[in-house]
Formats: C-alpha cells, structure tokens, sequence
C-alpha cells in the first residue's frame, strides 16, 4: 500500500492525497491550489499521475480547495466515479459550474491583455461543459453507510461538522491476511456550533491523515464574536458608512445569517438600533444557491436549527435580509447611499463581487471591512488583514482607509483545541498521525503540542512524497515523487511562451544599444533546454508514480 501526498501538504488549500492499494488507485480530494501567482500556477501542472488509471475519487467536502480540479482531473481523462455525501453532491453542482465560469472568465481577461501585448492565448484551466461533464460521474451515499469500493477496500462518510455535507472518511482495506484502517478527517468543523452537528467521533484507526489549519491558535467563542460583529456594524452604520463582510458561499455565509436571524429576534435592542435598521445583503448567486440547498438538506441539521423549523421559523431568513442574484442590483449597492451591510464571495476576496465592494468600500475612513475566514498566503484577503496600506483592484490603486477586522469565531475550522479534542478521542493508539492542510508554521506547532500531549508518532509529509506501508503493516518513507529544484523548474517552463516573451521583449532592448544579435539566439537555445527539461521530468515523474 501508497500514499501519496499531493496537495495541501506544508500549505493549506490543493488537498489531494493518492491511496493505492491491490491495484486500485483511490484519490482523496481534487482541489484548486489558491493563493497567489506561484500556487495558482499549480493547477496547471500535469497531475503526478494518470488520471484515466484512477480508479474513484473519494471527496469529503464540496470546498474548491478540496474539488476545484475535478472537471481538470476530467479533462485529462479521469473515468471512475466520485463518491460523496448527498449534500455534497447537491453542493458540487453549483460550486462547480461557479469555479468554471470563473476560470472562463479570468482567461478572458488575460487574453485580452495577452493580444494587445502580443503575448500568445490561453486556455482556461476548465471550462463550464467540463464541470458538467463532471457532475455525471457523482455517486452520493448518506453519513454511516458502508460503501464497498471493490473486494477488499470499503468505505464510510461521518459528519464532520465543517460545512453542509462535510465528511470524515473511513477507510478500510484488506490486503491478503492483513486489514488496515486509514481515516482522513477532511475539514474539522467545531462542536457547539449554529446549523450543523458536531464532527463525529471515531474510535479506532492504524493511520489518521488530519487537517491543521489552525493548528497554532484558539478561536474566540461563536457568541463573543457575534456581539464583536453587532457592535462593529451597530457603529459603522451610525456613522454613515457599510459594513463589507467577505464571505466563503459555502457555510459561513449561512452560519452569519443564522446567528443574525437570532439577533434581530432574541437580543434586547439596547444600543443596537441601528444595526436593527441596517438591511443585510447577500450579494452573490453561489452563496444565494446555496442556501436554498441548506433549505432542502435539513437532515444535516443540529436540533436547534430543526427546532426553529418545526415551529414554522426559517433559521436562515428574516426581515432585513436580501438575496441579490442579479449583476444590475450588485452596481446598486455601491451607488445607492444607505449604510448597509454587504456579504459577499469570495472569501478570500481573489475573484467575484467582494473586489467590486472592497473598491467602492475600502478607501473609506466611515466603512468597516470584516473578515470572518482563512486567507490563504498570497490573495489579496491576506494582505489587507495584515495591514497593507494600499492595494491593487483591477489595475487600481486603492488606499485602505476602513476599520479592519478579524472575526475568527466565525470559522468553520476547529482551532487547535479542537482539533486535539478530535484526534485524542481514538481509542487505540495510531501507528502514524499525518499532519496536512495548514501553513507549515501552524503544522510544525500543531505536531509539538500532539506529540507534547500524546505518545502518538506524528509525521509532516512534504509536497509530492510518498509513504509506503506494507502488507504486515510496517511503515516505510519511499520517495518524494519530485525533487523541489526539479519542481520549481516545470513551474518555470509551464507558461513558456510567456516566459520567452518576456526574454525576448528584455532583451530586445537590451540589444538595441548593444547590437549583439547572437544573445537573442542564445536565449531560444535556453529555451528549447528547458523545454526539453520539462519533457524529461514529466517523463521521470510517470516512471515514479
């Protein structure tokens, strides 16, 4: 038996791990790398493996950084099914289609730069009729439903409390006379949390891949933060200006309405009239689909949300509250001059209509910006939270002169007393606990206070390495799949008719005071070199895998 860890590893979004076991190939999550310029350009590498030998894809959760590259994965030639929960399934028809006509749309936008440069055209990464293509290999099942992958391999969803249809998965293999059990926690979510149930508590595994985004820091409490946010809306409003919340679509979107809702109902109205006048919009058609799809799977439900619907209240609705779809009514909002309060994707505020609001919202001294969610290193989400003075929005130099905020309690994340709270809870002791999916920072502290407080063996796999575990259940580090210099080099050579352009245009001049014609053909000489490089490492990398 494999695994491989090929995303999220040192680094937060890209999950992907390769399980290969008695010939069958199982992929645990497909996501987007998301951040800035060097982890997008992730995505359009080759992935370390062939997608058409693949056997299933096994997804727990409909998040982009854990299913943005399944219609990639698609394209390129993937055939097996995509085994999920049945709220993910309803989740990932939206969420797919979004991130498609985002890719559109981005590729678009840089063609139109690319021709008035001369530069060559590119493709999007994938297309809407890719994404639909996808949705056709879906097979969903229910939480605690054995599920036989083949003979010797099943599986199991558990709820992990992270968003609507997030799962803990189970996964069981025998091997001749050995059997093995691996569990990959997927998102932790927290426990006494609005909307859904709490992360589900498993009893015994041989190895544990857990996530640790913040692994290195405790939230504040859910109640806490929500009279922060009453109170930050409450004066910004009084003084004229909006209250700009970016927000994931998925989740946190519906959990800030929910703990709203029961404001406007529940609390006392002292000192917070204006809040109580100030109109809620949720200014983005994926979080305005999902919520709908939150109205249909209310299954997934805690009991006190099921509550406020058995007795006729939707929790996620309420008087001041609108749902704009429409692109026109979107422009509304930044010219009409009532204070308001705006929540809208994406949550990291890298693409959709959030860049729109942070422009019209940003450079003023009366608005508040409030972020209630991880952002990843590199988005433009990240530089304003920590401090930037001014930042670029569509060309533009905009000047950051709002009240900024952080709202950590709002996170779908367990912080690092969850997350302990989770992996303490097995019963038997794992004979390896893989830390994936925070910052490397966060990891390493994470792994310090779980070996600190257990006496588990704790590993934090690099990016492309390879562990094998054999039949009598050994451990063994096999490989990276890829040397980092040698990876660094197909990040250089993937955009290299760019890359050549630029060569050529620097160079050009360079030579017009020089006149030295043979540089230039130098430089289509490192070029083809470095072509050919790549070739050769593509080539290497699939002896490899």
């Amino acid at each position: 038996m494999q695994l491989s860890f090929l995303g999220a590893a040192r680094q937060v979004t890209g999950s992907c791990c390769l399980l290969e076991a008695d010939k069958f190939r199982i992929l645990i999550d497909c996501g987007l790398f998301q951040g800035g310029k060097s982890e997008e350009r992730l995505n359009r590498l080759d992935f370390r493996f062939n997608p058409s030998e693949i056997d299933c894809l096994v997804l727990t959760h409909a998040h982009i950084d854990h299913s943005g590259r399944i219609p990639k994965l698609i394209k390129d030639g993937f055939r097996g099914r995509i085994i999920c929960t049945k709220a993910t399934a309803d989740l990932l028809e939206i969420m797919l289609k979004d991130s498609a006509h985002i890719q559109e749309k981005e590729a678009e936008w840089q063609n139109r730069k690319n021709m008035r440069a001369g530069r060559p055209l590119i493709e999007p990464l994938y297309t809407v009729a890719d994404a639909e293509d996808s949705l056709r290999h879906i097979d969903a099942y229910l939480y605690d439903q054995m599920v036989d992958l083949n003979e010797s391999i099943r599986i199991r969803f558990n709820d992990a409390g992270h968003i609507l249809g997030s799962s803990i998965v189970e996964i069981w293999i025998n091997e001749g006379q050995v059997s093995t059990k691996l569990v990959f926690s997927g998102d932790i979510g927290n426990w006494d949390r609005p909307i859904l149930k709490d992360p589900s508590v498993i009893d015994d595994a041989d190895y544990i891949i857990m996530e640790t985004t913040y692994g290195d820091r405790v939230h504040d409490n859910l109640k806490t933060d929500t009279r922060k946010l009453v109170k930050i809306i409450n004066n910004t409003v009084k003084r004229g200006g909006n209250v700009v919340i970016p927000s994931f679509a998925i989740g946190r979107t519906q959990e800030i309405i929910y703990e709203l809702n029961k404001f406007y109902e529940q609390y006392e109205k002292v000192e917070v009239d204006y809040f109580l006048k100030a109109h809620v919009y949720i200014d983005s058609p994926l979080a305005v689909s999902a919520t709908d799809i939150f109205k249909r799977n209310s299954d997934c439900f805690d009991e006190e949300a099921n509550h406020y619907i058995m007795n006729g209240d939707n929790p996620l609705e309420f008087e001041n509250l609108h749902l704009i779809k429409d692109v026109q009514e979107s422009i509304w909002l930044n010219k009409d001059k009532q204070s308001k309060i705006i929540i809208s994707a994406s949550g990291m505020c890298d693409a959709g209509r959030i860049k729109h609001h942070l422009k019209h919202n940003l450079w003023r001294e009366d608005s508040s910006i409030v972020f209630v969610g991880y952002q990843a290193q590199g988005t433009l989400g990240r530089d304003i939270k920590d401090g930037a003075k001014n930042v670029k929005i569509f060309g533009e130099d905009i000047a950051v002169n709002a009240d900024i905020y952080s709202l950590e309690g709002f996170s779908a994340h367990a912080d690092r007393n969850g997350l302990l709270k989770w992996v303490k809870a097995f019963k038997n002791k794992p004979k390896k606990v893989f830390l994936v999916h925070g910052e490397e920072e966060a990891t390493i502290k994470f792994k310090e206070r779980l070996v600190e407080e257990t006496d588990f063996d704790v590993v934090v796999p690099e990016l492309g390495s390879t562990y094998r575990i054999d039949g009598d259940g050994s451990f063994d580090y096999k490989e990276k799949l890829m040397d980092d210099s040698l990876e660094h080099l197909i990040q250089i050579t993937c955009n290299v008719d760019e890359l050549k352009y630029d060569f050529y245009r620097a160079l050009s001049k360079l030579d017009e005071k020089i006149k030295n014609k043979q540089r230039l053909d130098n430089v289509d000489s490192i070029i083809n070199k470095m072509i050919q490089l790549k070739k050769d490492i593509n080539n290497l990398s699939n002896l490899l895998n």
